[in-house]
């Protein structure tokens, strides 16, 4: 826009010496000399009929003795006009290569903040395996714990049947039934929460497939959580079935008890 002003400022100077000179042409060829003389304005007379003198065009004067050089006038003014438009373009060049200097520095700082943001998701990743590794250990204790405590109580219930005779075989057997039916409503739950939880792994995953991961994850726990509350609905109806046949129940053994005691009485 600044390129176009200053064209436009060169060619209404152009045309303005140009009509200067053309004037001053035609001056010289209705007077006959080479300098042209100014017109005299004509005085009013003494009456003072008109108030006011009306604007007259006054040509430009020329001085005398040298001659001016509209073509020199009009190269200074060309040349000034470049110069301006010079400036402009060195201005906008350097704007230009700040901008460009700016942009550099911005590309540099995010290759810097993904490289920081990469080294950050690779050591949570080694945290998460190391955590991983850890429960993974402590599971294995546990079971392995568990099952050295199973022996012995079976060595226990082995060394107590013997001492006690055979009399109490049978309740110990369905004491040993009743607790594994236990222990089988316990590894279903444990089966079950073994499918319900996933290990999860971060490793070579690009920014899109980390999107696509905690999208599914919310997906499951937003399951996990409307499934949450159709139970905890559900319990609350069964609770409330249950005070409402409790409280029947009561009602109809005190009308039973009343009913025993009017019969007694007759």
């Amino acid at each position: 826009c600044s390129v176009r002003k200053v064209q436009t400022k060169v060619r209404f100077h152009q045309r303005e010496a140009a009509a200067c000179s053309l004037s001053c042409c035609e001056t010289c060829a209705v007077t006959g000399s080479s300098t042209p003389q100014p017109k005299a304005y004509e005085e009013e007379g003494e009456d003072g009929d008109q108030d006011e003198e009306k604007p007259r065009f006054k040509p430009p004067k020329i001085p005398d003795g040298e001659k001016v050089d509209f073509d020199d006038i009009q190269k200074k003014r060309q040349n000034k006009d470049l110069v301006e438009l010079q400036s402009l373009i060195d201005a906008h060049f350097e704007c230009r290569k700040k901008e460009e200097e700016e942009l550099i520095a911005l590309k540099e700082r995010i290759e810097k903040r993904r490289a920081e943001r990469a080294e950050q998701q690779r050591i949570r990743s080694e945290r998460d395996k190391e955590r991983q590794a850890r429960r993974e250990a402590e599971r294995m204790r546990k079971e392995e714990a568990d099952a050295l405590r199973k022996a012995e109580d079976d060595v226990k219930k082995k060394i107590a049947l013997t001492n006690m005779g055979s009399g109490f075989s049978s309740n110990l057997q369905r004491i040993e039934q009743k607790r594994g039916k236990k222990q089988t409503e316990r590894e279903k739950k444990k089966k079950i929460l073994a499918e319900r939880y996933k290990p999860l792994s971060f490793d070579d995953l690009s920014d899109d497939k980390l999107r696509e991961k905690a999208k599914d994850l919310w997906e499951w726990l937003h399951n996990l959580e409307a499934l949450k509350y159709d139970y905890s609905e559900k319990l609350k109806r069964q609770r409330y079935e249950v005070v409402s046949l409790r409280n029947r129940i009561d009602e109809l053994q005190k009308h039973s008890k009343k009913g025993a005691a009017s019969r007694r009485r007759k």
